[in-house]
């Protein structure tokens, strides 16, 4: 039995869940991710579509099964999934479901290097993104509850996880304004002196090396 590849990349699995539905040209498999909104829920390089879907029928995840053409456009394949690539589909479904994997995130970078800006302009930025966190919460519910009249939750589950995180995230960014506006965040003092005399106290120095906490 062949070893199992890992999930390198998502516009492959998303491409194996559309053909699962029925075979496809690429403009349709294109046009159907789009409509399921699974530019969303992965990252996908529409810039490599058409490489993904050669190396997919290379590596017999896909074939053709008939070429079509519709008036004056170009003939068109269609491709089915074989029956490797819904064993390599359900595979690669169960590690993204099962296994937990670090994901370098945008404001996880950014919250490392907090103390180069001054407490004072944290406090605002962090509004501000509490702010827009709220807005993309409530626009988020609003088309939550309306897809939820028209699809099963099957279909809406990763939604409502990314509902899910974005209210996680928002209570945490509450929770961290409400200490700093109350002075009882650690260290907060020596922060702002930091700003103030550009002189780093020692508290602030920290070990040279430290590991990962979440680890």
């Amino acid at each position: 039995m062949p070893k199992q590849r890992r999930v390198g990349n998502l516009l492959a699995l998303a491409v194996l869940s559309a053909l699962a539905q029925r075979p496809m040209h690429p403009y349709e498999i294109a046009t159907t991710l789009r409509a399921w909104g699974k530019d969303q829920d992965m990252d996908i390089k529409w810039g490599s579509f058409y490489t993904v879907i050669r190396n997919m029928d290379r590596h017999g995840l896909i074939e053709a099964v008939e070429s079509v053409r519709a008036g004056r456009r170009p003939e068109r394949t269609v491709y089915r999934i074989t029956d490797e690539g819904h064993a390599e589909m359900r595979d690669w479904a169960r590690e993204l479901v099962s296994t937990p994997e670090p994901e370098h995130h945008r404001f996880r970078a950014g919250l490392s290097v907090l103390a180069v800006l001054p407490p004072d302009e944290v406090v605002a930025l962090l509004r501000q993104r509490l702010s827009k966190l709220e807005e993309t919460l409530r626009a988020g519910r609003d088309t939550l509850a309306e897809y939820q009249r028209q699809l099963p939750r099957l279909l809406l589950v990763e939604s409502e996880y990314e509902l899910a995180i974005q209210e996680a995230e928002a209570a945490w960014v509450r929770d961290l304004l409400a200490e700093f506006t109350a002075g009882t965040y650690p260290g907060l003092d020596q922060w702002r002196i930091f700003h103030e005399t550009g002189e780093l106290p020692p508290e602030l120095t920290g070990p040279t090396e430290r590991g990962d906490a979440t680890q």
